[in-house]
C-alpha cells in the first residue's frame, strides 16, 4: 500500500492505528483496484485484513462529507460485524467528516430510518434490515457509488443474496466490491449477471 497516494486524512488514520507499520498482502493488491474504481471479488481467509482494506478503499473513494444521501453502502453478516466494521472506520475516518451508521436487525425501523434520512455518507447494515428499509423507503439510493457485500459466502449460504441483487439492480454505475473467506457458486451469477470485469484478489 503506497501511502503517498491516498488521501492526506486517510494516511493519518492509518498512520495512527498502525497499519502503515506492517501492511498487509491483501490491502497492498485490494486498495489500488478499489481506487481504480474497478468491481472486485477479495477471497482470503479470516483474519487477513480484508475488511481493513474495504474501509481504507471506501475512505478513499468517498473522502470527504457531501449531501445527504449515502453514497456507499456495506452490507455485513449480522450486528457484531456491522459494529465491528463501523468502529474501525471511524477510527480510520477520523481525520475526515465522512458520516457512517449502523442499521441492524434488533434497532428501531423507523428510528434508524430518520438517522439515514439526517444525512450520513456510508451506511453498514445487515441483510435482513436493508431489505426492510428498502420495503418501507428507508434508504434513498440514487447516490450510492459503491456497493460493498462483506462475508459474502455466509450472506449467499442464507439466502440473502436476492436483497443483493435487488439493490444492485436498482443502482447505476455504481462500483461492487465483493468480500468473502471462500468462493461461492452464487458468484458466478453475479460476475455474470450484475457485475462489470470484476477483478478478483484471492490469498
Amino acid at each position: 500500500m503506497k501511502l503517498k497516494k491516498l488521501l492526506p486524512e486517510l494516511v493519518s488514520g492509518i498512520v495512527d492505528e498502525g497499519f502503515d507499520e506492517e501492511p498487509r498482502v491483501i490491502q497492498s493488491l485490494a486498495v489500488p483496484k478499489i481506487k481504480s474504481g474497478a468491481d472486485l471479488f477479495v477471497v482470503g481467509d479470516e483474519g487477513i485484513g480484508k475488511s481493513t482494506a474495504i474501509n481504507i478503499g471506501v475512505i478513499q473513494q468517498l473522502k470527504q462529507e457531501f449531501e445527504k444521501a449515502p453514497r456507499a453502502l456495506i452490507i455485513v453478516a449480522n450486528k457484531e460485524k456491522a459494529f465491528a466494521m463501523d468502529e474501525q472506520f471511524e477510527l480510520l475516518a477520523k481525520y475526515t467528516s465522512l458520516r457512517a451508521l449502523v442499521v441492524y436487525d434488533e434497532g428501531n425501523l423507523n428510528y434508524q430510518k430518520d438517522m439515514i434520512y439526517e444525512g450520513i455518507d456510508v451506511l453498514i447494515t445487515t441483510p435482513k434490515r436493508l431489505n426492510e428499509l428498502v420495503n418501507n423507503t428507508g434508504i434513498p439510493l440514487v447516490k450510492i457509488k459503491m456497493l460493498v457485500v462483506d462475508d459474502a459466502e455466509t450472506i449467499f449460504k442464507s439466502q440473502n443474496h436476492t436483497i443483493v441483487h435487488r439493490i444492485a439492480d436498482s443502482i447505476d454505475k455504481a462500483q461492487m466490491i465483493v468480500i468473502a473467506n471462500s468462493w461461492h457458486s452464487k458468484f458466478d451469477d453475479l460476475s455474470n449477471r450484475i457485475m462489470k470485469n470484476p477483478q478478483i484478489v484471492k490469498i
